[in-house]
């Protein structure tokens, strides 16, 4: 098998200075290595998809401010959720983002561009695709790794806190008058949900200039200052505490999206490997499942307060289980 040689190789070809590649990395303010984006003019598909990543928790980040005091408001968080949930888009975008996180590293993507002048980039990128996992150990995978979890851990985790303040609201409003009307356009709800996707734009752009700016959890884009530097992608908060089981992350989910960035970082905008990685069929089942779900639980609501509470379950609590990167150990 060439995986694991290929595996083994990284670290022995880095000590042995096989790699010629270029500079691309500067310091930061700590004065720890960071990869730096290239400028271009023409955004690469891989930030395209993770530009959707980014306007997709815009979109969370204002269904926690909205005022919930019509209802439009509850239509509104709904349909702006929801558009996400079709086509595998929000899969693909999140592999995206989360792969420009792991990207930033670059220990690990000399590790990558070392085994892939040593075999060829087509021989790395077959292996890549063959067995995705295989990458998470090359050198620097393991922070790489580390932050990839940690800043998606933390955009699960706003979406499930924007989850309890719609389940609070759905016993809240029940003191409103306009939440607890009877709700007589549930066809016309459906039919916003199922059609939402044709009419969503994302026109939120992440910069691509070469700042030395640690990318970190799509949620901390919002929120703060646009000029102020972003946060560092926190460690992945996997402490054990009583009566809870410890955490691990999920190493195939991982795996597919450190070899998406390592793809990136030898494929000259060849996207055609890089298309497979990107798609997680898994994953775009449950989702797919969770805005079924979302549209039966609008179905067999009577009153608009229900909404609040079928947007905390469906739309961000179980849409947040479904793109998760960590997993209960498994019980043997």
């Amino acid at each position: 098998m060439i995986s694991p040689l290929l595996a083994i190789l990284s670290v022995s070809l880095l000590h042995a200075g096989v790699q010629d590649a270029p500079e691309t990395a500067e310091e930061n303010a700590s004065g720890e290595p960071v990869l730096v984006l290239e400028e271009t003019s023409h955004p690469s598909a891989l930030h395209v998809h993770a530009d959707t990543y980014a306007a997709y928790h815009s979109d969370v980040d204002a269904a926690g401010r909205r005022e919930l005091t019509s209802v439009l408001a509850l239509d509104e968080t709904m349909d702006s959720l929801a558009a996400y949930y079709t086509d595998g888009r929000l899969v693909d975008a999140q592999i995206a983002y989360a792969a420009l996180v792991a990207s930033q590293h670059p220990e690990f993507i000399d590790a990558v561009r070392a085994i892939a002048d040593y075999y060829g980039a087509g021989v790395t990128a077959a292996s890549l695709m063959n067995d995705p996992v295989f990458v998470t150990g090359f050198m620097g995978a393991d922070t790489a790794s580390d932050n990839v979890v940690g800043a998606l851990t933390t955009d699960t985790t706003t979406m499930n806190t924007v989850a309890s303040r719609y389940r609070e609201a759905a016993y809240d409003l029940q003191g409103q008058t306009w939440a607890r009307a009877r709700a007589h356009d549930r066809r016309t709800r459906l039919e916003q949900i199922e059609s939402g996707s044709v009419r969503l734009q994302t026109p939120f752009r992440m910069a691509e200039n070469g700042n030395g700016r640690r990318l970190g959890a799509a949620s901390d884009l919002f929120g703060a200052s646009a000029s102020a530097p972003r946060p560092e992608a926190p460690a992945p908060s996997l402490s054990l505490t009583v009566g809870q089981s410890q955490l691990q992350p999920d190493e195939r989910r991982v795996g597919r999206i450190l070899a998406v960035a390592a793809l990136q970082s030898i494929e000259s905008g060849d996207m055609r490997a890089m298309d497979v990685l990107l798609a997680d069929p898994a994953v775009g089942r449950c989702i797919t499942s969770a805005r079924l779900n979302l549209a039966q639980c609008v179905a067999a609501g009577h009153f608009k307060y229900e909404d609040a509470f079928c947007i905390a379950e469906h739309a961000l609590e179980e849409v947040a289980g479904c793109l998760t990167t960590t997993r209960a150990p498994v019980n043997e």
